[in-house]
């Protein structure tokens, strides 16, 4: 009877765990083509950023073009989808982007002039809002016994682009399944390992906060600078209570602090706000734009991002 009632305990703790992790919170994914993948079939493009080339993929004619991508996304998606990970469909956002394209090239500063300088990617993470992008890599060998895959499959942190998980392998080899079946069954064989790092990842963050950046700086023509004084304390200090207050757990680091910026990394935001709403960089420090609109500063605040994981607030004017 001991043991018959140990196996029952054994089997209800086993149960209770898997119905506890089923019930987590799932970061969103995003599937697309690796950098090197693109390069390989030539689906580059370059854009100018703010002055300088830059040479990135593009992803809208990898998937007007070569045929086997769309499948292979597809088949990856359903093993994600398969483990209850949610997933941003990435040809439909980039159709979604391609029409506010014209808008946003007529959009210019108020103040200079500047037109928005952003990369296709940022575009991409911005519409989609995904927590994690997965890259995937591969390419078919041919083999005595048949066609065989190799694959490469990482995944990066949307707000960082820090790599947070990856899986290589090969693919047993086929003479009967198309690429994208071959590629699945290859990935099949790894994808569980992958998919605890995913998850391990985006617990610490729903714990310890999203890592972002943040930068104060100054316009040149304002009368003020961070060590400024308002009621005994300098600007730099309000900056520092601001993030230990709305920070989780008061982590931040102040890498740089000077009269005229101050910059801060390793800023852990919540993933949500008291609504439960998702939480991006902009909307974070939407929160310290306020603050300083307020009362006893009163001063005028521009908020700038850089993809969805760099705020830049700047005093003094819009």
């Amino acid at each position: 009877m001991k043991k018959i009632a140990l196996l029952i305990c054994t089997i209800g703790l086993f149960t209770t765990s898997n119905t506890l992790f089923g019930q987590a919170k799932k970061p969103t994914l995003m599937i697309l083509p690796s950098d090197n993948w693109c390069e390989q079939r030539y689906f580059m493009t370059e854009f100018d950023n703010q002055g300088s080339k830059q040479k990135v993929p593009n992803y809208k004619q990898a998937f007007q073009e070569d045929t086997e991508l769309g499948q292979v996304i597809s088949k990856i998606g359903s093993l994600m989808i398969d483990r209850s990970f949610p997933l941003k469909d990435a040809e439909q956002e980039l159709k979604a982007i391609e029409t506010r394209n014209a808008e946003d090239n007529m959009t210019t500063s108020t103040a200079s002039g500047s037109s928005i300088s952003e990369s296709p990617l940022d575009k991409l993470k911005n519409k989609s809002k995904a927590d994690i992008i997965i890259q995937i890599w591969w390419k078919v060998n041919k083999t005595d016994q048949g066609k065989s895959v190799s694959f490469i499959l990482e995944a990066f942190d949307a707000y960082t682009s820090k790599r947070i998980a990856s899986s290589t392998g090969n693919g047993a080899p086929n003479n009967t399944d198309i690429v994208p079946v071959l590629l699945q069954n290859a990935i099949l064989a790894n994808i569980d390992p992958f998919v605890l790092q995913l998850q391990s990842h985006f617990d610490d963050m729903f714990t310890n906060g999203r890592e972002i950046l943040l930068t104060v700086k100054k316009w040149t023509s304002w009368d003020k600078n961070m060590e400024t004084e308002i009621n005994g304390k300098e600007i730099t200090d309000y900056v520092n209570e601001w993030l230990q207050k709305n920070t989780v757990n008061g982590k931040f680091s102040m890498a740089d602090a000077t009269e005229n910026v101050i910059r801060c990394d390793q800023v852990r935001m919540p993933l949500y706000d008291a609504n439960n709403n998702a939480l991006d960089a902009r909307q974070f420090t939407k929160g310290l734009q306020k603050y300083f609109k307020a009362s006893p500063f009163n001063f005028e605040v521009k908020l700038m991002t850089r993809g969805l994981g760099e705020a830049i607030l700047v005093l003094g004017e819009k």
